[in-house]
């Protein structure tokens, strides 16, 4: 029978915000506590919110998260909730320096505290900047039973606290997490946690946090995975989550009472011996299944954007409705996430605006409920290219700075947040008007590349239908071919090779920092290679000035891919 339920927390915490992520452990503690939990878990950095950055520098801040876990641990036990453990992650601060740190509160006390280990210094983390390593493992006794601690990247690399934890002995592992949603990681996670457990001996719990923080967005996705690997329970993706899991435990771990394991001065707590009469469970595990790709990418995109805005105080978003697929999908994508209400479409119209692109703005409005209103630009424009005297390209882009200054215009006025439209494929290659259409606060589908926004549109068009909904999308958006409609006749591929090809090469040359003569033995042409390397290695300077966007791939623009802007090297010595 088992012998302890875990209530696995998972949530959303807010960077900074420790008053209202304090709130957030205790109603969640509460909620666990009322259902017949022994122990609470909730994610790394929980009080701090997650990455916190430089903020990890400012002792002021520091010296706050110290002082926030204790009146925390005070409040658990004020709240009738003191005599369960809850761990907790939070910004530690010592003689040594900043810390990632997570500790154990009982009793209306802090009894025990870790820090992370492994510091990951690759992609979007930047650890080795902020935080100081531990080198101590804290063991707590729980109704007799041994339970050791990981913190996040402890389990993503060899050797360290698992291994460790495995030979000094314990009965359970709880591993606090804040690991960012990419596409695919999930055929990572679970085997890296099944091997972890097999490795400690132990079964393992691992509880993610979800919601969006600026360019990143965690997708939960909390398990519990036994000794042998098997998979016990599962969380939702992209949803706050409290899961209760009850396990067997047999205790009487092969101990070891020892001071050191593999370099890890070990510690034991004790909190409570009295073990727990075995009981019939009250609640089912769940196995939730992870989500099919495009649906569990939308869903990245709709929390990104939605907390972002949220979290920033921003009501409302505005954006320019073209009538292509970019500009649909962003405003689809906004209606899930803030709600028709809060969505403001813009069509802004120029000399050279086909019938058809007005008609489809105006048609997307209609399908999603949108607020919608045309701002016709001709004028505008006319009084710059008159007085200026611009021709060719600098007539071209006058017309999307002009419509970067109404977008701006009814920001200041209304306080919206502008979105930029612009995908993946276009911000590689500098297919957009830097102050033009690379405008906004917030860029949702920065990192979809062009070929992924067409596949994302008729997946959501596809799901309203079978929800016996209105599709969002205007399926002439979908089929037509792009074109940014700034001269007579354009279309994107006067300018641009095929989109399924330019992808596949953009995604070896920047996802996968493949070199000129691995593109070649890839297989693609070598006047391919130059014209699309010479477009993406000429455009940093503009990538370095987009709004920030939700990352969803193994290497997104931003934190992920740090060129310099001024560089001579060039692939292939074009």
């Amino acid at each position: 029978m088992p012998q302890l339920r875990i209530a696995l927390a998972q949530v959303n915490p807010t960077v900074g915000d420790l008053a209202g992520n304090a709130d957030t452990v205790v109603e969640w503690t509460r909620k666990a506590v009322e259902a017949g939990a022994n122990l609470v878990v909730f994610p790394e950095m929980v009080l701090t919110g997650y990455p916190v950055e430089d903020l990890a520098m400012r002792g002021s801040f520091g010296h706050a998260s110290r002082a926030a876990l204790d009146a925390l641990a005070a409040r658990l036990g004020e709240a009738g909730c003191g005599e369960v453990p809850v761990w907790a992650g939070y910004l530690d601060l010592d003689e040594v320096g900043p810390r990632n740190a997570a500790a154990v509160l009982h009793g209306g006390a802090v009894v025990a505290r870790q820090f992370k280990h492994h510091l990951p210094n690759y992609g979007v983390f930047d650890e080795r900047r902020y935080f100081k390593a531990g080198t101590t493992l804290d063991i707590v006794r729980v109704h007799g039973l041994e339970i050791g601690m990981v913190i996040c990247e402890d389990i993503w690399q060899e050797g360290g606290p698992i291994a460790a934890l495995g030979r000094a002995g314990v009965d359970l592992v709880v591993a606090p997490n804040a690991s960012p949603y990419e596409r695919a990681k999930d055929d990572a996670r679970l085997p890296l946690v099944a091997r972890r457990a097999r490795e400690a001996g132990a079964p393992l719990v691992y509880v993610n946090q979800v919601g969006g923080q600026d360019d990143l967005v965690f997708d939960g996705d909390s398990m519990v995975v036994a000794t042998d690997g098997t998979l016990l329970a599962r969380a939702p993706q992209f949803v706050e989550h409290l899961m209760l899991v009850d396990l067997d435990l047999p205790g009487g771990a092969a101990r070891m009472d020892v001071e050191v394991a593999d370099d890890f001065a070990v510690r034991r707590v004790v909190v409570s011996t009295a073990l727990v009469a075995g009981y019939e469970p009250a609640v089912c595990p769940t196995v939730a299944e992870p989500l099919p790709e495009a649906a569990e990418v939308w869903s990245a995109l709709v929390t990104g954007l939605r907390d972002y805005a949220q979290k920033n105080g921003f009501r409302s978003v505005v954006l320019g409705l073209s009538g292509g697929i970019d500009s649909a999908v962003c405003a689809a994508l906004s209606v899930d996430a803030l709600g028709a209400d809060a969505v403001y479409g813009v069509s802004m119209p120029s000399v050279y605006s086909s019938a058809h692109s007005r008609s489809d703005a105006a048609d997307l409005a209609e399908r999603t409920g949108l607020h919608y209103a045309e701002q016709p630009i001709a004028d505008l424009v006319e009084v710059f290219v008159r007085q200026l005297g611009l021709t060719g390209l600098a007539e071209e882009n006058v017309q999307a700075r002009c419509r970067g200054v109404t977008l701006m215009g009814l920001s200041n006025q209304h306080g919206h947040l502008v979105l930029a439209t612009g995908n993946k494929t276009e911000l590689a290659v500098g297919y957009s008007t830097i102050y033009g259409d690379a405008v906004g606060g917030f860029a949702p589908i920065k990192d979809v590349p062009k070929t992924l926004v067409w596949e994302l549109a008729r997946w959501r068009n596809a799901e309203a239908e079978k929800r016996g909904e209105v599709p969002p999308i205007p399926e002439n958006s979908i089929e037509k071919p792009p074109s940014a409609e700034l001269r007579p006749g354009q279309l994107d591929s006067d300018s641009l090779p095929d989109y399924e090809l330019l992808d596949a090469v953009l995604d070896d040359y920047v996802e996968g920092d493949r070199g000129y003569d691995d593109l070649v033995a890839a297989g693609f042409a070598p006047e391919l290679i130059d014209r699309v390397l010479r477009m993406v290695d000429r455009a940093e300077y503009k990538r370095r000035q987009y709004p920030p966007g939700t990352k969803i791939s193994f290497k997104a623009f931003g934190r992920d891919r740090r060129l310099p802007i001024t560089n001579a090297w060039r692939e292939g010595g074009r």
